[in-house]
């Protein structure tokens, strides 16, 4: 595991505009050009959190992912973040994990956000995905999965360098300003409870539907520590997060070895 460069691209998503949101988060991600190994853009970035999904619904053939591969080949970087997809007649809320050879990794939102009709308009993923990147495992996860600690369980790998299943879980979300407090706890218990360092990356601005963001991304260690928390303004911030202090607290502080035996049915 070596040290890792990762830039929060905290932004105002344009309403429905995707030509515009790519010219809008092009520009700032341009900002960390030889600087970063991993851009985390917000949840469903090209259009807003909208139920419009016939209106705002790309294919993997379209603009939005050919415009993720071709910014992470620019950059010289991964780049990451939410997109609304479609396939045949079911849309998904899609994390899009693409690195500069041009390959990519998908992952589908799990848990859809019900008190916005959600999953009345979406498919829900039933597969975690985990990435490497500089030798880290990484866990990517969309908005509302940070509620649901079950899936997001951390476990013993004994053959990977970090020892679990994974060493950093990442959030990309639009979580609105009024529930601000739950999305900056949850995120440091998710840290504390899995033994790892967590990413979140909110949107910041105004949607369509007159929901405010507040912004609040951010890095968090192990033990529950930010390492950065951004305000409710647009900015781009690079941190570089260090594997040392999380082996060392792995290995000083186990907890996993107490952890309870668990099936998990995603059916």
């Amino acid at each position: 595991m070596q040290t890792l460069r990762i830039s929060l691209v905290q932004g105002a998503t344009r309403w429905h505009d995707a030509p515009a949101n790519r010219a809008y988060y092009g520009e700032l991600v341009r900002r960390v050009v030889g600087q970063t190994d991993l851009v985390v853009l917000p949840e469903t970035f090209m259009s807003g959190f909208s139920n419009d999904t016939r209106a705002s619904a790309e294919t993997m053939e379209g603009e939005g992912v050919a415009w993720m591969r071709a910014l992470a080949s620019e950059v010289d970087a991964v780049v990451c973040g939410s997109l609304a997809i479609r396939e045949d007649d079911t849309v998904y809320n899609r994390l899009i994990w693409a690195r500069p050879d041009g390959s990519y990794e998908q992952y589908d939102k799990r848990h859809l956000f019900r008190m916005a009709g959600e999953h009345t308009r979406y498919g829900g993923g039933s597969e975690r995905l985990v990435v490497e990147l500089k030798g880290w495992r990484i866990l990517p996860q969309v908005c509302y999965d940070l509620r649901f600690p079950v899936w997001l369980r951390n476990g013993r790998r004994a053959e990977a360098t970090g020892g679990m299943d994974y060493d950093l879980a990442l959030f990309v979300a639009n979580w609105p300003a009024p529930r601000r407090q739950p999305w900056r706890t949850l995120l440091r218990a998710r840290a504390i409870e899995n033994l790892s360092y967590v990413v979140g990356l909110n949107r910041v601005g105004v949607d369509g539907n007159e929901l405010p963001y507040a912004g609040d991304s951010a890095v968090i260690d192990p033990v529950g520590e930010a390492l950065v928390e951004l305000g409710s303004q647009e900015q781009v911030v690079t941190v570089t997060v260090d594997p040392a202090p999380l082996l060392a607290h792995r290995e000083r502080f186990p907890a996993w070895m107490d952890a309870d035996r668990f099936t998990l049915d995603v059916g």
